[in-house]
Formats: C-alpha cells, structure tokens, sequence
C-alpha cells in the first residue's frame, strides 16, 4: 500500500523539498500541501491522508490548532500528524503530543529520518524518542492542560497486569524490542499489548498512550539528582 502524504508549511522551498523527497519512494506519496493550518484541516477532510507532516509554526492559523482540529474530526480517525519543528522540545510541542500526534521531528532531520518517520507513524507507532519522551513528560505532559479529558486511575483497572507493565515500560520511552528483551517476550508479543492498552483506554496511539500513563499516575516521573555539595 502507498502511504499518502498531506505537507503543511508555509515555505515553499520546504515543501518542494519534501516533495521530491516522499515521492522518490515508491511507497509513499504527496497527495496535498497546505500553506497554513486552516488549509491543512480543509485538505485533510478532501484528501484523508495517511499521514499529515505539519509545521507546528505558521502563519495564520498554526500547527498546533491544526493538529487539534484534524485529531478531533472522527472522519480523520486515521490520519496521523507528524509534526516539524526547529524547537523540538518546548511548549507547543508537547500541546501537540497531548491533542493527539503521534511525534515529531526536527526540520533539520536527514532524509533517510524523514521517510522512515513518515512509515513509522503511519504503520500505527509514536515517533518519540527515548530522550525526547523523557523531557517532553519532566517539563510538560505531566501537567494536564486546561479541559483535557484524561484517563482517570480507575480506568486502568480494564488493563492486565501485563499491560500495565508494557505500558509503564513505553512511557518511559523503551522500544517494542528494548521491552521485549527486559521482560523476555517477543516484540510481537509487545506490540499485542500495546495495541490492547490502546484499545482499552481510547487511545489514539502509542503517544497518546505515554500521555495517559503519566498523567493517570500509573508511570511518575523521576525527579532530575540534586548535585551533591563537594564535601
């Protein structure tokens, strides 16, 4: 299957770009672009790609809006929103994460890194990095925003022992196979639970599924080490 790509950035140069790029790949292709976040949704409901490759900052309406107003449309139920930006970790990216993208990435990303985001996003993962996940949750996702639904603990209580664990493990930032090795299972196996955790809670993906691990308190962060004073 081809996976169909919806570009949203307001420079030209950029998107021409990414273009060329995406369509080199016999798997992937540009069926839009979009100069602001107004035009993103509008395309996104004519087009239901795949995948939306969104700059968090444009003009006009902006990325972040965009991506709240695609992830919210339940004919886009299958769209996911991969955002670009040149400040992966502040503010705006984590809004993002909490209104449902599946990850991001720098503008400054290789190409190879792209094309394999792209895939990973579309196939169903979160593109967060282990780093990255770690300092999205200590400076931001922990803190709910003002009226976001979040899983409460009780609602845990549909997930298996097992599930938790896996859970626990991926909001931490572990991949399917880093898990697999700790708790000597399968990646196979891994990814079962997960999608299983993700049916259960109504997430929309594994990103959203580190957003409700922390903020149902199943998953704390770990507070950054004091520097001891010399003695």
């Amino acid at each position: 299957m081809t996976i169909r790509v919806l570009l949203a950035d307001d420079q030209a140069l950029l998107r021409a770009t990414f273009r060329i790029l995406i369509d080199s790949c016999d798997d992937l292709h540009v069926v839009a672009e979009a100069t602001d976040g107004k035009e993103a949704v509008e395309l996104a409901q004519v087009h239901h790609p795949d995948v939306v490759l969104m700059d968090i900052r444009m003009p006009g309406t902006d990325g972040l809006t965009a991506t709240t107003a695609i992830c919210a449309d339940p004919d886009l139920s299958a769209t996911r929103v991969l955002i670009l930006t040149t400040f992966e970790i502040d503010e705006y990216v984590a809004q993002a994460v909490r209104a449902g993208a599946s990850g991001f990435l720098g503008k400054d990303v290789v190409a190879d890194a792209l094309l394999d985001g792209i895939r990973t996003v579309a196939s169903g993962d979160a593109l967060l990095s282990p780093a990255a996940t770690r300092a999205l949750i200590t400076r931001f996702l922990t803190t709910p925003a003002p009226g976001t639904p979040l899983a409460l603990p009780d609602s845990l209580d549909t997930l298996t022992a097992r599930e938790r664990e896996v859970m626990a493990l991926a909001a931490e930032g572990q991949s399917n196979t880093e898990i697999a090795e700790q708790l000597v299972v399968s990646p196979l196996t891994v990814r079962t639970h997960i999608h299983r955790a993700m049916t259960k809670l109504n997430a929309r993906d594994r990103a959203q599924l580190v957003v409700i691990a922390y903020q149902s308190g199943l998953v704390r962060p770990t507070p950054p080490e004091t520097p001891q004073p010399p003695h």
